[in-house]
């Protein structure tokens, strides 16, 4: 049998095994021992244990948890409340000023957990009762926060840019770098975007003659500016070179445990017990992710199926922007149906090479995807930012929440669009803060 043949039968049985629901590091596992030993024999099973355990004997995993528990330890403290506050007393003379506060938390709030739920969550909680009871349109408040929350993986720190550099063997300190231009090119589309509409339709949420006061805009700063100078500081230390990635998420994650507890008094054992359990679940199967996808890339290398595919697309001598739109389009329609960390995990190390290969940058194409897969967060079937908002407010059908986010993910379309005419808003500040990358 054909290595083209063994891979079409490999994508059939992973997209079956996915379809019945089956977690993606179980289906992932299953499938690389299942295909190993019908084409192998089961003398291949000889390899699977050690091929799991050198996919986690990589001492950069460690940041994982560490940003995942910073991530937790914010997300339950009223950070994301704070910080909504904070944003709406600055920002409402602004048309649509408490859907662009919303957006701006969603932002920040990003750079503080890097989870793109969390980010959902915690401002949506607030956001979306206070839009709806000053007059905003349903869609509006819920679509705006559920393409606000997407910038948790792409605003650093952001687990899927780890995964990604793990997966790849690329820098996560250029990666981070590469992320904060278009995070903040795609948060200034969102604000745009709604500026546009609510003024476009006259709509005000205070009366005229409405402000605060500059002690009101000020009270709010002083539970506010510490987790954001934790931010900073982190990202100094990374790219100051004084620590590694997973030291920075060490201090940072002890950093933001340590104001959870001054500032916001969390001294219930209970509520710790809580963040150390979704800090052990979410770490644990990431991990369990990792380590199935590096068997599932064992055995397509082995059976030659992803050497085959590379060959058969440089057969093909396909225009190389024609090949990244074919490649943006295949990364979506995978966006629909599996979670960012299964997708990049998986296809992150057989497309690599075919981009880099048409003459992409590896850092600029992490972007890329990265954008891709924040459009699959709020595209149905999965669209993990979907379930979430419609926790918050069941009484709003998916169809208008999913209506009200077309608008948001247009302007992820054109993100991806400006960064393939400008590379350089992805590569221009890790090139200027680490030096251009030497040559593959």
């Amino acid at each position: 049998m054909s290595p083209a043949t063994q891979g079409l039968i490999v994508v059939v049985a992973t997209l079956a095994v996915f379809v019945t629901g089956t977690p993606i590091a179980f289906g992932l596992g299953a499938v690389a021992v299942i295909f190993l030993v019908l084409f192998q024999g089961l003398d291949s099973l000889g390899v699977a244990a050690e091929t799991l355990y050198s996919g986690l004997h990589d001492f950069t995993l460690v940041s994982i948890p560490m940003f995942i528990m910073m991530g937790a330890a914010i997300g339950s403290s009223p950070a994301g409340r704070d910080l909504y506050i904070a944003l709406d007393r600055w920002l409402y003379r602004v048309p649509g000023g408490l859907v662009v506060s919303n957006l701006g938390a969603c932002a920040l709030f990003a750079a503080l957990t890097g989870s793109s739920p969390a980010t959902c969550a915690a401002i949506g909680k607030m956001g979306i009762p206070e839009m709806r009871r000053r007059g905003y349109p349903d869609d509006v408040a819920t679509g705006s926060i559920c393409a606000g929350g997407t910038l948790g993986i792409l605003i650093p720190p952001s687990i899927t840019f780890i995964l990604y550099g793990i997966a790849t063997e690329t820098s996560i300190g250029r990666l981070f770098l590469a992320g904060i231009v278009p995070g903040i090119l795609l948060t200034a589309l969102f604000m745009a975007w709604t500026i546009f509409k609510i003024g476009r339709s006259g709509f005000r949420a205070y009366p005229p003659g409405f402000r605060y006061s500059w002690r009101e805009k000020i009270e709010v700063l002083p539970k506010v500016l510490p987790f954001l100078f934790i931010v900073a500081a982190v990202m100094y230390v990374l790219y100051g070179g004084v620590a590694t990635p997973s030291e920075a998420a060490g201090v940072g994650a002890a950093l933001c445990v340590l104001l959870a507890v001054l500032l916001y008094r969390m001294w219930d054992p209970r509520a710790w017990w809580e963040i150390l359990r979704a800090t052990t679940r979410e770490s644990v199967m990431i991990m369990m992710i990792i380590a199935a996808s590096v068997l599932f890339g064992y055995m397509l290398t082995s059976l030659y199926i992803t050497q085959t595919l590379a060959q058969a697309i440089a057969d093909a001598q396909l225009n190389r922007w024609v090949l990244m739109a074919i490649v943006n389009l295949f990364l979506l329609v995978c966006g629909c149906f599996i979670p960012p960390a299964g997708i990049i995990l998986m296809t992150a190390p057989i497309l690599l090479p075919i981009v880099t290969a048409a003459g992409f940058d590896p850092i600029w194409f992490g972007v890329i995807v990265t954008i891709n897969m924040e459009i699959g967060l709020i595209t149905p079937p999965v669209g993990l930012n979907l379930f979430v908002v419609n926790s918050i407010v069941p009484d709003i059908p998916t169809k208008t929440v999913l209506l009200g986010s077309v608008p948001y993910v247009l302007c992820m379309v054109l993100a991806i669009a400006l960064l393939c005419v400008f590379p350089g808003l992805a590569t221009w500040l890790p090139d200027l803060l680490m030096g251009p990358v030497a040559p593959r």
